[in-house]
């Protein structure tokens, strides 16, 4: 497939911003592997050899039975009587990092928080979990949540804005007052008083802040729509009766769409962090789910274990980083100012 000169001009611009260009790659590789986060962390092995027969348990729970144990439930791979039954006669392989977001260390030398080791490589938190296995589970977390956030928003946004800028009029008077109004609604007290009657999960929490992130684009989308509507092919497609509709996200919404991109990375940052301020104060997700604001909240209830803070600051740092960079990226590709050289 060839790509217009326009695609290759913004390709090139793309990439001729080398911080951007490395910390989108950079970016996909820290998110892909997250997204294989049981591979990487997990308390049960990657696969099992026993009696020269092979088993996953990552993906399928075993009974103890299946490996010469005395319980019908799910076998315990870290139990020593489990490793000795499996290892007499065959093997286990076990993921880089041998714990799960929720498994407990109960053979910690020190008492929790214990400090980095070769068991833990960058600790544990004040319940003994593995700080690196919460750090990849919780980056995962963050990013769908900031990801489908982004997109849910997005799409509001853009059909709200042009509602607005393509009709005007009272349409785009009444809805201006709307947004003032539910713009100004405190977010945070909604959620305290929220958060006191039902349980906030993933998709609790996605649902309401949904309904007041999706005005971050309508603003933009609305100008846009405003400017075009009275150009001259608006014009020529409503005398030969194209509808509304069709002029709208086929037509217009093409030229609202490059303000409209260079703003999705910034948008998806505040998503991340707003889920992280959320569980930093204890209004996010359930207790016990990985998080990096729970892991902040730690590093802050334990002053004497500075590997808490300083951990999960620097990924919530680098990640958000990595992030305005792509934006500043994006954006160059999209500056209709800068040429191919």
């Amino acid at each position: 497939m060839t790509l217009s000169p326009l695609i290759r001009r913004r390709l090139h611009n793309f990439r001729a911003n080398r911080r951007g260009f490395w910390s989108l790659w950079i970016f996909l590789a820290l998110f892909v592997t997250s997204l294989f986060a049981e591979v990487v962390a997990n308390d049960r092995p990657l696969l099992v050899r026993y009696e020269g027969r092979f088993y996953v348990p990552f993906l399928r729970p075993y009974p103890e039975t299946t490996f010469g144990g005395a319980f019908p439930t799910e076998a315990v791979y870290r139990d020593p009587f489990v490793i000795k039954t499996i290892t007499e006669k065959g093997w286990m392989l076990w993921p880089p990092i041998p714990f799960r977001y929720d498994t407990i260390n109960y053979d910690l030398p020190v008492p929790a928080p214990a400090p980095p080791s070769s068991a833990n490589w960058l600790g544990t938190d004040d319940q003994g979990r593995d700080l690196a296995a919460r750090l990849i589970y919780g980056f995962r977390i963050s990013v769908l949540f900031g990801l489908t956030l982004t997109l849910l928003s997005s799409v509001t946004g853009i059909i709200a804005g042009g509602v607005q800028g393509y009709f005007g009029g009272k349409t785009d008077l009444f809805f201006q007052r709307f947004i003032e109004i539910w713009s100004g609604l405190p977010v945070l007290y909604l959620l305290i008083i929220l958060a006191s009657i039902v349980e906030p999960n993933f998709w609790w929490l996605l649902g309401l802040m949904l309904l007041f992130s999706w005005m971050s684009l309508v603003g933009v989308v609305r100008a846009e729509f405003l400017r075009a509507r009275n150009f001259d092919y608006v014009r020529a497609a409503r005398a030969l009766g194209v509808g509304n509709a069709v002029i709208m996200f086929r037509h217009v919404l093409p030229n609202a769409m490059v303000a409209t991109l260079t703003f999705l990375p910034f948008i998806l940052n505040g998503s991340i962090t707003t889920l992280t301020s959320l569980d930093f104060l204890g209004f996010g997700l359930p207790p016990g789910s990985p998080s990096l604001g729970e892991i902040l909240a730690q590093g802050k209830a334990n002053l004497q274990a500075p590997w808490l803070g300083i951990t999960g600051f620097a990924v919530l740092a680098l990640m958000l980083s990595l992030l305005i960079f792509v934006g500043e990226a994006v954006r160059d590709a999209f500056d209709p100012r800068k040429t191919v050289g």
